[in-house]
């Protein structure tokens, strides 16, 4: 897309979607992921937050918000993470007082024009009180198993290896199918409830903030939920591949976080050393696995 006068033409009467796109070497997807959400349906606002990208994403960034008045972008000078980096877009979001609805969308992400709105329909029939996510699928249509979760079973964990995977099987005979946990990679609630619950945990870097979260959604008396009826491309980990030990350290540190601030107060020391052992005893060997990928 391009800088014309369509670009500039008046909001929509129902454009009340506020939209948060963390980029990290995003060059490869941003482009498109950025025309899509600047053509989808009910969008009002975009913040970028670019957490230090080397590799041409603000560029690309700079040329979309140069064409659109809706998007403007934080550039920061260190990556703080992904939690942080939303937080900030939400709060960059303040002075555009239509925005009723957040979604935040990984730069990976290709929504149809209709995606958000539709999620936003499902939304709506909790009264401000539900996260929706998408059925998020590959390049190949493959499903991905983190758009439907359940809370991490540390005890399970211990007994078995095959505990650690969290997906739960998409059922198709609903539109709306209640889960514990989202992808963060896609994700829409209101904004006063995002509030509410004080948004992302900062302490997260990477990975396990999108658990925790849900996890807080729920304990504040919402729902969470996927919208089996809106499917969304998630080209998954393309910033993550140039750095596969960043990744899976702060996977292994966030998932140890998740456990301390839900679980460990309600387990003895010995289940708490069990878990730790767990999960760093995991790492090496996931390292090793991420970096021959």
């Amino acid at each position: 897309m391009s800088g014309t006068d369509e670009d500039a033409r008046p909001l929509a009467m129902d454009a009340d979607i506020g939209v948060v796109v963390v980029t990290h070497r995003s060059a490869s997807t941003i482009e498109a992921c950025l025309e899509r959400l600047r053509a989808a349906d009910g969008v009002a606002a975009i913040r970028v937050v670019d957490n230090r990208s080397d590799d041409g994403t603000l560029a690309i960034v700079q040329r979309h918000a140069a064409a659109d008045p809706r998007l403007r972008f934080i550039a920061n000078p260190d990556n703080p993470g992904f939690a942080v980096a939303c937080n900030q877009g939400v709060a960059a979001l303040a002075d555009d007082a239509g925005v009723t609805w957040l979604a935040f969308v990984n730069p990976d992400c290709f929504v149809e024009a209709d995606s958000l709105s539709h999620i936003r329909t499902h939304a709506r029939q909790f009264d401000g009180n539900g996260l929706i996510g998408a059925d998020l699928v590959d390049e190949d249509g493959v499903r991905d198993a983190a758009a439907r979760r359940r809370d991490p079973d540390f005890g399970a964990m211990l007994r078995s290896p095959a505990a650690t995977r969290l997906g739960v099987p998409m059922d198709p005979t609903r539109s709306l199918q209640q889960v514990a946990a989202v992808s963060g990679a896609l994700m829409l609630l209101p904004l006063i409830l995002f509030r509410r619950i004080s948004g992302f945990d900062d302490g997260y870097r990477l990975h396990a903030e999108d658990l925790d979260l849900c996890r807080r959604v729920r304990e504040a008396g919402a729902v969470v939920a996927v919208a089996n009826d809106v499917r969304v491309v998630h080209a998954r980990g393309v910033s993550s591949r140039s750095r596969p030990l960043f990744v899976e350290w702060h996977k292994h540190r966030g998932l140890w976080r998740y456990f301390r601030k839900f679980e460990a107060s309600r387990r003895g020391p010995a289940m708490c050393a069990a878990v730790f052992a767990m999960i760093w005893g995991r790492f090496p060997f996931a390292a090793l696995r991420a970096v021959l990928r």
